[in-house]
């Protein structure tokens, strides 16, 4: 799943991540690029909400998100960032997630798409569609890390997963994974299933996040979080005019159709806190 990109797609997605460094397969060009991706493309499930269920297809991911300059979820942020990583000369192997395993059980495998690249003769956890959480990579060895406003650790469990989790952020969340090759049949069935049943967090609500450099931006469902280093400021939002204005000026995203979604993110708001 790793296919390369050809020559013109790659000079295509580094201009829109707005790389312009050196093409080398070291680790400054990794964390460079890591950074550059995070800070450019957002989370984001509008076509979930929408109705167009994404896929796995790399050639729809890349149409998606570089030529018409869209956001995605892991399994096509990730996804991209592998086979640009790969074009590039970087050993790339995909892994098969589970978010929360530790709450939802071996169900939840397959869940999350990350990444383990090699740079420099050492394994990194690359993550560019954790919900723009993770700003760089990560060795391959427990540790915490700290990027204002977020801090997170990885470490190994008793049951021999890894798991990467974020303690401080917009909401303590995990992934656990193995650092053996992804189980491609079952990625795409938790991408389908996430997609498309009525018990998915991304069927029931709408997720737009943005890492900033020094902040982290999220909107979930009509609730828009702003948080810079310790200050978070939160407000809601006011009419179907205000979302479709917050996606194109904050997270610069051209969803005119998402007007049609305010009823139901009205709804939802309404169950969750009347």
């Amino acid at each position: 799943m790793n296919e390369p990109l050809k020559p013109q797609q790659l000079d295509a997605y580094l201009a829109r991540i707005g790389f312009d460094g050196p093409r080398a397969p070291d680790l400054s060009a990794l964390d460079a690029l890591h950074r550059a991706h995070v800070l450019t493309i957002p989370f984001e499930n509008l076509d979930v909400q929408l109705g167009d269920p994404p896929t796995l297809d790399p050639v729809r991911i890349f149409e998606k998100l570089v030529t018409r300059r869209r956001g995605g979820w892991c399994y096509e942020q990730n996804g991209l960032f592998g086979r640009a990583l790969a074009t590039l000369g970087f050993p790339v192997t995909r892994l098969s997630a589970g978010v929360m395993r530790q709450l939802r059980g071996e169900f939840a495998m397959g869940s999350h798409l990350a990444l383990k690249v090699t740079a420099e003769g050492r394994d990194w956890l690359c993550d560019v569609g954790f919900g723009s959480t993770q700003l760089a990579p990560l060795p391959f060895a427990a540790g915490t890390w700290a990027e204002a406003p977020l801090a997170g650790e990885l470490g190994q469990v008793e049951d021999g997963y890894w798991r990467l989790a974020i303690t401080e952020g917009p909401m303590p969340l995990s992934f656990d994974f193995h650092d053996q090759p992804a189980e491609e049949a079952r990625l795409e069935a938790l991408c389908a299933w996430q997609a498309s049943d009525p018990e998915s967090i991304f069927v029931q609500n709408l997720v737009v996040q943005q890492r900033r450099p020094s902040g982290h931006d999220m909107l979930r469902g009509k609730v828009l979080t702003l948080t810079r280093t310790k200050d978070s400021e939160e407000r809601e939002l006011a009419s179907a005019e205000e979302l479709v204005a917050v996606l194109h000026e904050l997270f610069g995203l051209d969803v005119p159709e998402a007007a049609g979604l305010w009823p139901a993110i009205e709804a939802r708001h309404a169950a969750l806190f009347a």
